[in-house]
């Protein structure tokens, strides 16, 4: 006999595909039929680098085999992270340590702040695409408010309007809604958001007195212009009452080490949540030797200046070979990131042109295609990415408006790539070359994801 919530979890536990990718990794000679994942978010493009700080660098000690300083962090690993993300992120302000809570992920992070600044039923707004729904709503039981762009670009000053009539039709339907969730970064379209609108949605919350939770996960993984700014690199207090502003960063993506499961929640001026999140912190305790190790690595200056610097020349490589063969095969993405480890992709409509070569000169065509059947069509590309064994992630999974979406992870070695874009490339079926009368359009603006 399980709880009522228990209950609601099992059906989602039974099956997972990205665990059964994960048990059969393609290798090119030991495992060359195995599964190529280009789905899940994890940088592989540093790992010898990792690997050889690790063995050269890392002394382990009695004290990581105790408790150290207790669940939210050790003194030496919060100053650590405090120095290096006052530099990195350039904030407004220096961070001190006592504004750090330390975490086993940055989901554990995004997790406590669901649970502290929301009731159950409460919501967060959410710019669709997102990520991070189940987080909040699998445990805390704190709702979301997906808010609907259309032909606006998700991350522009216009956007800002589309939160606020978002936030008047929920409370209008008597939905309490808490605060605004951004990925910033963002996951899955891989852009920064501008200053300017960082400060209008600021301004947004502070109107109605709602949170702002950024999700600062691949801060240090922008690879080319424009760059990143934080939210705490900004004047809060122009903007905002400073307590209602957090911030959650980790080592998962910037540095390759989704393993070491360490994240972190910053709050600067809000020490009530901070003291209510120390109660409750002993369910996200990073490990004693995690502690130890990020620690080391991030009081090495010259090490972390040295392999971000690398990591984003890397990540500009592989997007570069990932968009040239996605446009050479005639596959819509969106060219304009700058960011993250992810290219976002229409496979949904590349289906389409493919099965119907003679009409995919005709834009009114095309369109009317797009608008027939659009979740069989969806289902069958998921199907032959099965039958091809690549594993993506699906837009439907990130509340996309259009389900035609893919996310295809770039962050991996260039002989792993290319294998996991031709098994794409296959499961779309015959190719159109390009010089068969591809449609000339398969850069994708933010209008049209």
């Amino acid at each position: 006999m399980l709880s009522q919530r228990a209950q609601e979890q099992v059906p989602h536990s039974t099956y997972n595909e990205m665990w059964d990718v994960m048990r059969d990794p393609w290798t090119k000679f030991d495992n060359p039929q195995g599964s190529v994942d280009l789905g899940v978010a994890e940088n592989k493009l540093m790992q010898a680098e990792l690997q050889h700080f690790l063995e050269n660098n890392i002394n382990l000690y009695g004290s990581v085999i105790s408790y150290q300083d207790g669940p939210t962090g050790s003194q030496r690993l919060r100053q650590a992270l405090a120095k290096f993300l006052s530099r990195q992120l350039e904030t407004h302000r220096p961070l001190e340590a006592s504004q750090i809570i330390v975490t086993n992920g940055v989901s554990s992070a995004l997790e406590h702040s669901a649970w502290a600044l929301a009731d159950e039923s409460e919501a967060f707004l959410l710019g669709r695409p997102y990520y991070g729904e189940i987080t909040l709503c699998q445990r805390p039981h704190v709702r979301t408010v997906p808010v609907t762009f259309g032909d606006v670009n998700p991350l522009s000053l216009a956007a800002v309007g589309c939160y606020e009539r978002a936030l008047l039709e929920a409370q209008r339907q008597g939905q309490v809604v808490k605060g605004v969730l951004l990925c910033s970064p963002h996951n899955p379209l891989g852009r920064c958001y501008p200053r300017h609108v960082l400060r209008a949605l600021l301004a947004l919350c502070s109107k109605y007195q709602l949170h702002l939770v950024s999700d600062e996960a691949y801060a240090l993984s922008v690879w080319r212009v424009p760059m990143f700014t934080s939210v705490l690199s900004l004047d809060l207090e122009d903007l905002i009452d400073p307590s209602l502003v957090h911030v959650l960063w980790g080592v998962s993506k910037d540095f390759g080490a989704n393993g070491w499961r360490m994240g972190c929640l910053i709050s600067p001026r809000n020490w009530e949540l901070r003291a209510a999140l120390g109660s409750v912190a002993i369910y996200s305790y990073a490990s004693s030797i995690t502690d130890h190790v990020v620690a080391q690595m991030l009081e090495d200056d010259t090490f972390t200046a040295a392999y971000l610097a690398e990591n984003r020349r890397r990540l500009a490589g592989a997007f570069a070979f990932t968009t040239d063969f996605l446009q050479r095969h005639a596959i819509p993405f969106m060219a304009d990131t700058h960011a993250a480890l992810f290219v976002w992709a229409d496979l949904g409509q590349a289906y389409r042109r493919r099965r119907h070569p003679e009409r995919a000169s005709r834009r009114t065509a095309i369109e009317a295609l797009e608008a027939v059947d659009e979740g069989k069509v969806v289902e069958k590309v998921k199907k032959s990415l099965r039958q091809q064994k690549v594993y993506l992630a699906w837009g439907g999974n990130f509340d996309s408006e259009s389900n035609d979406m893919f996310r295809i992870v770039f962050a991996h070695p260039i002989s792993y790539l290319e294998e996991g874009l031709r098994r794409i490339d296959r499961a779309l079926g015959s190719a159109i070359g390009p010089k068969t009368g591809v449609v000339q359009d398969q850069v994708l603006s933010l209008s049209r994801i």
